[in-house]
């Protein structure tokens, strides 16, 4: 009887064993973006998997050894139109899970296992490369669709490749919300999300540059889906931009830093705590929603390596720092800073040798105080609008080659502001709209000084 019991134990004890050792999918998050979309399964530890895709219906099929099916698969909202669902399958035995991707077309896969970086643990990511993406409005992890109407588009530039035929092109600012996707960036106190962050304020920047005549704004992401911080300055080039400005939400690993700041290409090792930690949190975000980049496509590293050693970046770093300068006197307007003059540290997505690249870090989310500040619309729009000043003065003053503000540049005269004259009085000698004297010399109001020297644009 006694020998009966134990080797009933001891069933027990190897059936305990077996379940305990079995994986579970703890979850399911899914990123679609305009070319790819990613799937993610978190798991309790690591995966060992096999996969393959099958057509008429097209589907993906990926079989999990040693894992559970009890947890339920279901697709969020937001899941774009490539997947159409994600459900289980008969598995190839019992201790193996098998999921079934259902797709509305063709898709090209591509699996890899992350170990845990936090805030996440174990996962299995799956890359979907759409067959249907449109050519035309995207690029290999990135969107360069244009919200600018017609009607506010200088009417030669052409809107497709950012090039232009004519002499009167728009001046192109790339917008770069940092982090998305897999990537949150970082987390605030209060569980903000730094991605979110940084999306709403580039969109915000991205309207008003799209609402004045002669600029136009391309986007390195207009959803919430990861791009790695080499394809950035990469899709920048590929349309031409002028400029790129990256936007991210400082943190620390304590909570009391605050304020803004200004980040400009260093060619060295950053020589500040604080550039050290987010050159680390650069690396991190990698790890968090581009591993499968990392591993397999070298040639980013090698890409970047022999255009820092091969082309000059003077004249780009020298302009960044200029209009870091004056992002810096628009935001202590808006916000406090943490830096008053342009900082350095070697960023991956201000490495575009050609094109002038500032990182902006609108506050600290650590900061309980500014987490608050960042999530109050009206604050976004002000740093918008900081960012967006800051870039019209620059330009205003040294406009591309090329640009129809150039032209008008060149086509303008100047006159400096005596005791007696006013704005309306010179727009009358002059025979110009006031209007049209404030925009050509930045003016906010008709107030002008004694000693002012105006531009005098052409009627």
């Amino acid at each position: 009887m006694v020998r009966k019991i134990l080797s009933v134990m001891c069933i027990w004890v190897v059936v305990q064993t077996v379940h305990a050792a079995q994986n579970q999918i703890d979850g399911l998050r899914i990123w679609p973006s305009p070319d790819n979309t990613r799937i993610v399964l978190d798991m309790s530890s690591a995966p060992e998997f096999t996969y393959f895709p099958l057509k008429n219906p097209h589907r993906l099929v990926i079989d999990l050894s040693n894992t559970s099916d009890s947890k339920t698969l279901s697709l969020q909202s937001d899941s774009g139109d490539l997947v159409r669902k994600v459900r289980y399958s008969t598995p190839k035995n019992k201790q193996s899970a098998r999921v079934v991707i259902e797709l509305n077309r063709a898709a090209t896969p591509s699996l890899f296992a992350m170990t845990p970086t936090k805030p996440y643990g174990h996962r299995l990511v799956i890359d979907l490369k759409d067959s249907g993406a449109p050519a035309a409005s995207s690029s290999s992890s990135g969107t360069f669709a244009s919200s600018k109407s017609p009607s506010n588009a200088s009417t030669s530039s052409v809107v497709m490749d950012g090039s232009s035929s004519h002499r009167n092109r728009d001046i192109i600012v790339a917008i770069d919300a940092g982090h998305g996707g897999e990537d949150p960036g970082s987390i605030g106190p209060a569980g903000t999300y730094e991605k979110h962050i940084t999306l709403s304020i580039a969109k915000k920047l991205e309207a008003m540059i799209n609402g004045e005549r002669g600029m136009r704004a391309i986007m390195t992401r207009s959803g919430d889906y990861y791009v790695s911080p080499n394809k950035r300055p990469e899709l920048a080039r590929k349309q031409k931009a002028d400029l790129l400005i990256s936007i991210h939400a400082d943190a620390f690993s304590q909570p009391q830093p605050k304020g803004g700041s200004v980040w400009v290409l260093s060619m060295r090792r950053a020589d500040t705590e604080l550039g050290r930690w987010l050159e680390k949190s650069e690396r991190h975000s990698e790890l968090l929603g581009g591993a499968a980049e990392v591993i397999s496509d070298k040639s980013n590293e090698r890409y970047l390596a022999e255009t820092i050693l091969g082309l000059s970046m003077d004249h780009s770093m020298a302009t960044s720092h200029d209009l870091g300068n004056k992002v810096i006197e628009e935001m202590k307007q808006v916000t406090s800073l943490h830096k008053r003059a342009p900082q350095a540290a070697s960023f991956a997505v201000l490495t575009a040798p050609d094109i002038p690249s500032i990182l902006v870090e609108v506050g600290f989310i650590s900061n309980p105080q500014e987490e608050k500040n960042l999530n109050w619309a009206k604050h976004r729009e002000k740093l918008a609008k900081a960012m967006f000043t800051a870039a019209k003065r620059y330009f205003k003053q040294v406009p591309p080659d090329g640009t129809l503000w150039a032209l008008e540049r060149a086509d303008s005269r100047t006159h400096t502001v005596r005791s007696g004259e006013s704005l309306s009085l010179l727009a009358q000698r002059y025979n110009v709209n006031v209007s049209r004297l404030k925009a050509a010399n930045n003016l906010n109001s008709d107030v002008v000084r004694i000693g002012q020297v105006l531009t005098i644009p052409r009627s």
